[in-house]
């Protein structure tokens, strides 16, 4: 799938995943391929994805996630 990973100053990542873990307003969930469709909340916490190269993570203070036809972007509030 492939994830876009946004600020209001600036975008900080754009590439597929296999597999994404968000900080969600009721607790944390993950996202993988063909994911129903989405838009949740995020609290200040930790972005996790894996990508071909690796594991890597994210601290955002909050924002919104929209998951659509295997394209999930997220619009965060600001860098923790």
């Amino acid at each position: 799938m492939y994830l876009e990973i946004l600020t209001p100053e600036k975008k900080i990542f754009e590439g597929d995943v296999t597999i994404a873990t968000f900080p969600g307003a009721d607790g944390s969930f993950q996202v993988m391929d063909n994911h129903a469709p989405l838009i949740s909340l995020l609290s200040a916490g930790i972005i996790e994805y894996k990508t071909k190269t690796g594991n890597d993570r994210l601290a955002i203070t909050g924002g919104v996630v929209e998951v659509l036809k295997n394209k999930v972007v997220l619009l965060a509030d600001g860098l923790a």
